[in-house]
Formats: structure tokens, sequence, C-alpha cells
């Protein structure tokens, strides 16, 4: 078993998804056990800075209604609404000064599932010389998802910690590692 510490190299950086309010139990979408995610994630922050690895997370950051939801013809209950509290980071997970946090999902006229999704972050990524991403975060099957796919796509290698994520559904998650295997990244059980 690799711990995060010894997972991190020079050019890696860790993307944390969308671990907000909504998603985890109690909120708007939540997700089984999406807390769960919190202390795996927060020991990959503890890693990444003692090894002075960027770290960025990304965060839903809808408007009232947003088209996404349901009651605009979307698939998903109103979330992550701009300035609520479903839309905050987990209380519990540790924001670091020097991280950058990527607003996605602020179109109106389309989601954007992934943190790469016209965020500008490939460019930022290029530019500051990652050619890794370490990746955890919710939903596996959705933003985690969409954002691997999206950082291969653009040229980056991509990990993706199975423990510091989890799924909408069992079969979506399933699915979901099987799509990010087949494109080229590495999933580890941590």
């Amino acid at each position: 078993m690799t711990t995060p510490g010894e997972l991190f190299k020079e050019g890696d950086c860790l993307l944390v998804i969308d671990v907000q309010n909504d998603f985890c139990p109690g909120g708007r979408l939540a997700i089984d056990d999406g807390d769960a995610v919190v202390p795996v994630m927060n020991r990959y922050i503890d890693a990444a800075l003692k090894q002075n690895i960027p770290v960025y997370l990304s965060r839903d950051w809808h408007p009232a209604g947003h088209v996404s939801f349901a009651e605009a013809g979307g698939q998903w209950p109103p979330h992550c609404v701009q300035d609520t509290h479903g839309a905050k980071f987990h209380p519990d997970l540790k924001v670091p000064e020097s991280a950058m946090v990527i607003t996605k999902g602020v179109r109106f006229d389309k989601d954007q599932n992934s943190a790469f999704d016209e965020t500008g972050l490939a460019d930022k990524l290029k530019n500051d010389g990652i050619r890794r991403v370490v990746v955890g975060g919710l939903a596996l099957d959705v933003c985690v998802l969409a954002t691997v796919q999206d950082a291969l796509s653009e040229g980056f290698s991509a990990v993706v910690s199975l423990s510091g994520t989890r799924p909408v559904t069992p079969e979506g998650g399933g699915a979901a590692i099987e799509k990010m295997k087949a494109a080229g990244a590495e999933v580890i059980p941590d």
C-alpha cells in the first residue's frame, strides 16, 4: 500500500474534487459515506504540503435555478447553490491557504462536471510544469470521472485514490473505474 507521501513526486499536483456539504450526509445531493473521503483527502493534503506539491480544490458553484437542476429540466436536485451552506467545503476538510480553488458549474447554459471544463485549469497546470494529477473527492462516477478523463485528454497522467472518493451509485462507481483505467488512469486502492 502506497502512502500519500510516497506517491507524490516533482511535477505532481493534488486535485480535490467537490468535497462540499451538499455532497456529504445531510446535504441536498448526499453521497453515501461521502464524508469518509475527508480524512483521506486531509492525509493527501498534508503530504502534498510537506513536499511542496500544489493543491487545487474544485467546487460546484451553481446559480439558483441552474440548468442541471430537475426544476430546470436537469437530472439533479438543487445543490451547491452559490453562497449557501451546501456549497461550502466540508468543515473538516483542511483547506490550505496556498490552495487554489477552481469554481465550476457557474454557466447558465450547461453543467461543468470536470474541473477542466472551461476553467483554464489545463493551461495553469501546464504553465506550472505539472505533468501528473492525483485525484480524489466527490463523486467518483460524475465529477471525479469527468475530471480524470479531461486530465488525460489534456496530456496529463492521472492517479485516482479509491479510498479518497465515493460514487453516487455502486454500479456507476464500478463503471467509472473501468472507464478511467481504459483511458490510462492509474487507480490505487490505498
